[in-house]
């Protein structure tokens, strides 16, 4: 039994991980925040109330855990609210690239889990009954001066070898269908849009409503042993839980680290509203095989969602003083491959986020501390990796543990 204080309403004060603004305001009642005023105990604690948190809180709350998510921030107002929420099942790291590491048969492994997540997670958006925004689409992988026709071709027959779903455009096919300029380009079912803070958000209240408690605090320290692990809060008490979640978007605890993740900076703009004719054939999810890669996107408002730039800038103050120069540099290569829209800038915003050498996530076991599991290091594929998270740790909370975890370790090895 839990020992909690008054429920009281969240502080409307946002302590950003991101700079800028964008486009997602959603307008929702505020969040319950429960104060614990003792020591106190549940299944599972959850530290991060952004997208991943929620996933997990939401999942673990509906299988009958008693669940507290902890966050210093409003829910979601952190990385969550930086993503552009392009949710695609093919990863960073192409399977070309990721069979050279791990040889075809894993990789085209890991490329189906992608996939398969991407389905059950349209299929569970649609069963939360909240649609927000969430619309499936197709992608578009461009290709550039680095990868052209020979490698996209050489690409599509290893997905095609896999099992997956797409088709390769030649540049007159692609110039014809996109009126787009490039080398070649494959078109990809399967992905799809969202708005990430107001998903998130609802996965929250969900969670919530089967019971979990929301509590707005920092945590200070951490603890474990073989059978139980801990937390400390500013405030004081201590919770202590069969297992610690950490969700905590790129800020890592001091006693997690791991050689195969880092942390970049990436930048984006938001549009104003296109009028219908400016927008490209099928409103596909652009992304390209170049590095950086520029990427965007649609909304439901008719705007374009795009970024890019990505670099090692650590400093916030350094990332946002960037800012003009990655958004000139973003209009300029956008305006290239779509002369057709009108590039008035309403948004603009910048955020860190964690990538690994392999494109792949860590999910799973903190290495060196019984009953603390954590999600980090999604690279590009943000939400559907958070839903795929959701679904792993829940398993590991439950004791169920399958071979093909070990291919989203955190202490794994890459080539």
């Amino acid at each position: 039994m839990f020992e909690l204080g008054r429920v009281e309403e969240a502080s409307s004060d946002v302590r950003e991980l991101r700079s800028g603004s964008p486009p997602w305001h959603v307008d929702q009642a505020p969040f319950p925040r429960t104060p614990i005023l003792a020591d106190t105990r549940c299944d599972v604690v959850v530290v991060g109330a952004g997208i991943t948190g929620s996933f997990v809180a939401e999942a673990l709350t509906r299988r009958g855990h008693s669940v507290v998510v902890v966050d210093k921030l409003m829910p979601g107002r952190g990385s969550t609210a930086a993503s552009t929420a392009m949710l695609q099942w093919e990863i960073d790291t192409s399977l070309s690239e990721l069979s050279d590491m791990y040889g075809f048969e894993k990789a085209a492994g890991l490329y189906r889990r992608s996939f398969t997540a991407m389905t059950d997670l349209t299929a569970f958006v649609d069963a939360l009954g909240a649609s927000c925004h969430f619309t499936p689409r197709s992608t578009l992988y461009l290709g550039s001066a680095d990868t052209g026709l020979a490698g996209l071709s050489a690409e599509h027959a290893l997905r095609e070898r896999a099992g997956l779903p797409g088709a390769l455009l030649d540049r007159g096919a692609l110039a014809d269908t996109f009126r787009m300029i490039r080398p070649a380009a494959l078109l990809s079912p399967g992905s799809a849009e969202a708005d990430p803070l107001c998903l998130s958000l609802n996965l929250l209240r969900t969670a919530l409503l089967h019971g979990a408690v929301l509590v707005e605090d920092e945590v200070v320290a951490y603890d474990w042993t073989e059978g139980s692990a801990a937390l400390t809060l500013a405030s004081g008490p201590t919770i202590e839980a069969g297992h610690v979640v950490l969700a905590t978007g790129y800020e890592m605890p001091d006693f997690l680290r791991s050689d195969n993740h880092r942390t970049v900076s990436s930048w984006c703009i938001a549009t104003c509203p296109q009028s219908p004719g400016a927008l490209w054939h099928d409103r596909v999810l652009i992304w390209e095989a170049a590095t950086p890669y520029l990427y965007a996107r649609t909304t439901d408002e008719g705007r374009i969602v795009l970024g890019g730039e990505d670099d090692d800038t650590q400093d916030a103050a350094e990332r946002e003083a960037a800012t003009p120069a990655k958004v000139a540099r973003l209009l300029s290569k956008m305006r290239e491959l779509w002369p057709a829209a009108r590039y008035d800038v309403e948004y603009s915003w910048s955020a860190q986020f964690g990538e690994t050498d392999d494109g792949l996530p860590l999910i799973g076991r903190v290495p060196g501390a019984p009953r603390m599991l954590a999600a980090y290091g999604y690279g590009g594929n943000g939400i559907t990796y958070s839903f795929m998270a959701s679904r792993i740790l829940s398993a590991l909370v439950e004791g169920e543990d399958r071979a093909w975890f070990g291919d989203y370790a955190i202490d794994r090895t890459t080539p």
